[in-house]
């Protein structure tokens, strides 16, 4: 700055009020238009020029309201100030409280003067800080809905329906152990050796019989050896637990086809279980095949054919006298490339004593093996209930010789004896299938320990 420049008390104020409305890039501005106008008042004074007359304020104002333009407090005090300062474009007053639009004017009047346009030029523009955009808000994030699993669906239990077929059994063994415990508050030793002539008497068999009365006299207590109560609910306990042996669930679509073997003794009834359970089969949709391999009896086939009729399966037979493994083999190739559901293959009844015949049977079960991946699936040993221990005994011949995965046990509604399945569940440790509780289709029931125990444990 110029040291021979004396600045009078209007310059000072004028130089606050820029430095307050402009701030630091104001105090610079202010800087050069002070010089310029130092030079230009000492140019007039050397001149002699008289001094311009300031501008009214009121015209200023309206000048700059009409220009739409802000407008810079007036220099007032320097000789000849405004017409120096005449040929100029209006200065842009900074706003000092930041880029808010929200500040309301000040209501006093605030005077302009046009700046020389080589001063403007020097002078920086004040550009505003840019309002930064307000912060994006994510949405709320929807928990998802968490949906329990639905409970599984017990099947309904059928014990009344069951109850019939099994009144024989139930007489034979159950309601005479009734009769036992009948009338009696506390129970003596005497009872024990009647319930164990009971047993024996109802098949279960003399191990299995044994076995029950061993658990009655260690898990119960004296007191409760002598409450007929205790020792009729242990019984049908026990009952439950030795038929509800662990055991895959039976699923027919677990391979396609689904290759069942059935085998059995003469007379055990497997062509007739064959029979009802195509028809149950058919009934749920599936296409079943039926293979008639007992070529050794004259009326198997014919028998076959006629359920398969009946029921709508498809039969694949040989000539009387055949040889079975050819014929099994021919319906376990034809059900695989014709895309049948399930194959049930017959076999020739066989005497568990003839060695010969036994066999025979592994050569069937060899020869499906080659026709169908992993078959037989599924190797049911069909029994007669009616013949009691002696049932037991063939089961045990058959499983020595064949993997036999289920026992179906024909024949219980006419027969005292069904206590057999007891022994056959607890010596072999085999699943029971099905049982036969009369001649109708229905009446060949997929066996539930729970269902059966129910109807087999009614005392009305």
């Amino acid at each position: 700055m110029d040291p021979g420049v004396n600045f009078n008390p209007t310059e000072l104020i004028e130089m606050a009020a820029v430095i307050g409305g402009l701030g630091v890039t104001g105090v610079l501005g202010y800087l050069v238009v002070s010089r310029a106008r130092a030079a230009r008042r000492r140019q007039i004074e050397q001149t002699g020029e008289p001094p311009a007359r300031p501008l009214p304020e009121a015209e200023s104002d309206s000048e700059s309201k009409q220009a739409g333009t802000p407008t810079r407090p007036a220099l007032a005090g320097g000789r000849g100030s405004a017409k120096a300062l005449s040929a100029t474009a209006p200065a842009r007053q900074p706003d000092l409280e930041g880029p808010s639009s929200e500040k309301e004017p000040s209501s006093a009047p605030v005077q302009s003067v046009p700046v020389p346009g080589p001063v403007a030029e020097k002078i920086a523009q004040v550009i505003p800080f840019p309002t930064p955009p307000p912060p994006a808000v994510a949405p709320p994030i929807e928990k998802p809905t968490v949906v329990a699993p639905p409970k599984p669906v017990r099947k309904k239990k059928d014990s009344a329906a069951l109850a019939p077929g099994l009144a024989k059994t139930r007489a034979g063994w159950i309601s005479r152990l009734g009769e036992v415990f009948a009338g009696r508050k506390e129970l003596d030793p005497t009872v024990i050796d009647e319930m164990e002539k009971i047993l024996l008497t109802a098949d279960i068999g003399v191990r299995t019989s044994q076995k029950l009365l061993e658990e009655i006299r260690q898990s119960l207590s004296r007191k409760e050896l002598r409450e007929p109560e205790a020792v009729w609910a242990f019984l049908r306990e026990r009952t439950a637990q030795m038929l509800s042996l662990k055991s895959a669930e039976l699923d027919f679509a677990a391979a396609r086809p689904f290759v069942l073997l059935i085998i059995g003794v003469n007379g055990s009834g497997k062509t007739t279980t064959i029979g009802k359970l195509a028809a149950k089969l058919v009934a749920d949709g599936k296409k079943v095949l039926l293979a008639a391999g007992d070529t050794f009896r004259a009326a198997a086939t014919e028998q076959l054919e006629i359920w398969a009729n009946r029921v709508g399966a498809t039969l694949v037979r040989g000539k009387e006298g055949a040889d079975p493994s050819s014929v099994i083999f021919d319906g376990a190739k034809r059900g695989a490339t014709e895309g049948f559901d399930v194959v049930i293959a017959d076999t020739a009844g066989r005497l568990h004593t003839k060695t010969d015949l036994m066999q025979e049977l592994q050569k069937v079960r060899r020869v499906l093996a080659k026709a169908a991946p992993g078959a037989p699936h599924e190797t049911w040993l069909v029994i007669d209930s009616t013949s009691g221990q002696n049932a037991i005994a063939q089961a045990q011949i058959f499983t020595e010789t064949m993997q036999v995965t289920g026992i179906v046990l024909t024949k219980l509604d006419g027969t005292a004896k069904g206590g057999v399945i007891l022994g056959i569940a607890d010596q072999l440790q085999i699943p029971v299938r099905f049982i036969g509780i009369g001649e109708k289709v229905d009446d060949l029931r997929q066996f539930d320990a729970e269902e059966f125990v129910e109807a087999l444990y009614q005392t009305n």
